[in-house]
Formats: structure tokens, sequence, C-alpha cells
């Protein structure tokens, strides 16, 4: 069984597993965190998921963990691996099955203070223009050429159908669309739990949230990305939903018999792959963007019907709602990166982490490029939230990656058991958090004991210096499924 003494300290914030820990160790662990989250993670299984993480073929580099690291299927949540292309693989359980589930932020100059009455109204009327629950359908119902369409198109088509503003692809990773996404490569059953789905939120860790900007600690990069303190702002989290959890399901099924074509020895068979450049590796990528595509559709169909709620409560001229940024986190992305003093194409698989990448990355809006990529992290229900920024460092370390959230210490099915749904919500309340969701038993799931300290993952990220503070977020209204 591991243990804390097998960890080598590296940095205050970062710890290895070295190859010499197993002999089919191709790379090395890195871990950040404090000493209290490295306890955290070694209660469950995602220390040694990232170990066997680290014997699959054609890995570089090192294996990344997250200190909001938690059990996952096959790779921890929280887990970041690059593959060499060509000569590595992809792994369907390294990416998740929620493909790019991501989070998108909206901000406003409309004051809490002045907006304060209203927000059991806005509460409700989200709620009720935001569809959310499992298997819950969308008032934006698509043919099949539709579908295809936004799986090539992604965010453009949503820009296309008067769902987006031209600036909100800017201000969206990849610009809201992976090119190289083919809709042939999606089976029937994915695309028929996909049609009506567009534009909601789904259940489990899903959301929209009403913030209050508490506290800025950049004020440039605060004032050049429309965050204020004391006005609102929005965060959406949702992803792919029932598409992208299908074609995950259909190819760890399909590449079942790719590692035995291949002769691939895996450590589990959760971590099931195939060669990046295989016909079976490439028919997934070309799967993969395409749910990436719908999920940044799907976020940027929620985007506008925000906007219409915020409109329908507080009128057209006091509603503007900017997007400061989207970011996915759950990914395969082909990028080059310095390893080993070598420029090298790799694919990164990134599983409960997001992009972070640091000043003067050529795809970031203008505005954005001398401060680095934002990086978007939510809290558990009822907690702080944080608004960073990408940094060089995380780019040398991390393959330019951080943190995505809070991170689970407590099952779902434990929390269910545990916590009460209608107590949390009488307790958020009188904390002043209007909260709308359609099951107190899901409520429950998601309740703040669940999860880590957010804040704490955040000074680790921010400390270590692959991502930097710029804002901190508090909320006041939450809706979920």
């Amino acid at each position: 069984m591991f243990n804390k003494r097998d960890f080598r300290r590296i940095e205050d914030y970062l710890w290895e597993i070295p190859t010499s820990y197993h002999p089919n160790m191709k790379v090395p662990v890195w871990i950040f965190a404090d000493q209290k989250l490295l306890e955290d993670a070694l209660g469950d299984l995602s220390v040694q998921q990232a170990i066997n993480v680290a014997m699959l073929p054609g890995l570089v580099g090192h294996v990344v963990v997250m200190p909001d690291v938690h059990q996952g299927y096959g790779m921890p949540i929280g887990g970041v691996m690059a593959a060499k292309v060509p000569g590595g693989i992809i792994s369907p359980g390294a990416i998740g099955y929620d493909i790019n589930c991501g989070v998108r932020v909206l901000a406003s100059t409309l004051e809490y203070k002045t907006a304060k009455s209203q927000l059991s109204n806005l509460a409700t009327t989200l709620y009720r223009n935001c569809p959310s629950g499992v298997g819950e359908k969308g008032n934006v119902r698509l043919t099949t050429a539709e579908l295809d369409q936004v799986c090539r198109e992604g965010a453009g088509w949503a820009l296309a159908e008067s769902y987006a503003e031209p600036e909100d692809l800017e201000y969206t990773e990849e610009f809201g669309c992976l090119k190289g996404a083919d809709p042939e490569r999606v089976s029937k059953r994915a695309k028929e739990r996909a049609r009506g789905q567009l534009g909601t939120l789904g259940a489990g860790n899903h959301f929209l949230e009403v913030d209050v900007v508490e506290q800025v600690y950049d004020s440039e990069a605060g004032d050049v990305m429309g965050l204020h303190e004391g006005c609102l702002a929005v965060q959406i989290h949702s992803g792919s939903r029932g598409f992208g959890h299908q074609i995950c399901t259909d190819y760890v099924q399909d590449f079942q018999f790719a590692v035995i074509s291949y002769g691939i020895d895996l450590p589990d068979r959760e971590l099931v792959c195939a060669p990046i450049e295989s016909p079976e590796g490439q028919a997934y990528l070309a799967a993969m963007k395409s749910a990436a595509n719908y999920a940044f559709t799907n976020r940027q169909v929620l985007a506008s019907h925000t906007r219409r709620s915020f409109q329908e409560v507080f009128g057209k001229q006091n509603s503007n709602l900017r997007q400061v940024y989207d970011i996915a986190h759950n990914m395969g992305k082909i990028e080059t990166h310095e390893i080993e003093g070598e420029q090298m194409t790799v694919c990164v698989h990134r599983k409960g982490a997001t992009r972070a990448f640091g000043p003067g990355f050529a795809d970031l809006p203008a505005d954005y490029r001398a401060l680095g990529q934002p990086v978007l992290v939510p809290g558990s229900m009822g907690t702080q939230s944080w608004i960073l920024l990408g940094t060089e460092r995380s780019d040398r370390l991390s393959f330019g990656s951080s943190c995505h959230g809070a991170g689970r210490v407590m099952s779902r099915a434990k929390a269910k058991r545990e916590l009460k749904g209608d107590r949390l919500r009488g307790e958020l309340e009188q904390e002043g958090i209007n909260i709308r969701a359609g099951s107190m038993s899901g409520l429950a799931e998601e309740a703040p004991q669940a999860y880590k300290d957010v804040s704490r993952v955040v000074n680790v990220v921010h400390n270590a210096g692959i991502a930097r503070k710029v804002a901190r977020l508090r909320p006041v209204a939450v809706i979920k499924g």
C-alpha cells in the first residue's frame, strides 16, 4: 500500500513518486499539494490510479496530479498526462465521460446592493429558462443534420443561430470549436441522446451560479477581464451531457479489443487505449472533438438563456453580461510543449484539470495576451470560487495546466446518507444564497462538506506558481438539477 514515505519532496508544494517506485512506470508522478491535501489524496485510490497511468506506453515528461484530485474512472480526476504524437496512445478513461465538461464566466457591472432585492426572482427565472436535471430536455431541438453541424462548427453554429455575440467566441478556449471533429465517428445512440439536450445543465456537480465579486487581487487584470468588486457575475458549469457520456462508453468498449490487437499491457482495464495514429485512435479523437464542440455550444446556449433571464428581471439597459472566458476541463488536446529541453508534439489528456497557458499565448484574446489565460475554479455549492491566470511556470511544470475545482472528499452515496438536502437548503438560504434545485437528494450530494476547501486548493496552485489569483467570488444564487 502506498504511503507518504514513498513521496519525494521537490518543492514546498510539489511532490514526486519516482519511476523507481514500480518497474513498469515509464514516467514519474508529480503531485501539487500541501501536507493536508496530500493526506486527503491518500484517502482513496487516486494516487494508485496516477501510478497506473504512469505505466502507459508512449508517455513523456511526468504524470501531473492537481491538489483537487480524487478517484475517477481509470485516471484520477485532477490528472494530466502527455503522450507522444506519433508514438503515444489516447485513452477515453483519461479524458473522462463528460467530455468538455467546463466552466463559463460572465461578468456584469450590476452592483449586488442594487440587485439584492431581485435575486430570488432572478433565481426562479434562471431555473425556468435553463433546464436542469438527469436526462432533462431543452427547448433547442436538433435534427440529425443540425446536430452534425453543431459537432463540426461548435460555438460558430450558436453564433449563426443568434445564441452568441461575436466576442463570445474570441473569449472561449479554441474559439469554441476543435478542428477535425467528425460526427460520422459517433454512434446512433449517442446522437439520439444529444438531439434534445442542447442548452441544458444536467445534474450531479453541474450548476448555474450567480455570484458577487467579493475581492479582486489584481486590479489591472480585473479591469481588463471586467471583474469589479461588488458587482454580479455568473458561472455556468456543464458539459456534453448524454452525448459525451455515450461516446466515452462506446469507445471504452471498442478499445477493449484494440489493446489486444496492438499488444498493449494495461495496469488497469479502465485505462484502455489505442495508438493515437491508429484507425481506432483517430476515430475516438474525431468523436471526442464532436462531443467537445457540442459542449462549447451547450454552454453558449445556456449563456444566451442566462442573458435573457437577466433582461427579464433587470431590463435590457441594466443587464449586460460580458463573457470573461469559457474553459474545458475534460479534454484531449494536441499541443506542443518543451519536455526535457526538446519541443515535442503531444496529446495532453486533462481530466478534471484546465488549460492554464501563460502570457504570450497567441490564441488568447489580444487584451489577455500579456496577462495569461484565465483559469476558472468553481467551489462547492455555497463556498467561494476563484478566477486565476495561467503562468509561464505552468507551461514548464504541468503542461500548461491547473486545478479545476474543489475536489470531492466524500462519495455521492455517503453524502446522501449523512446529509439532508432540505436542511442544507435552509442553511444556505440563511446565508443569503437563493437555492433552486430539482431534488433534495441531489442537493445533498453536492454539499460543501462533500468537497475539499477550494481556497486551500487555489492557494496550492498559486503558491506553486502554476496559476495566480485575480478574483474571489461569493455565491448569492445557485441553480441545480
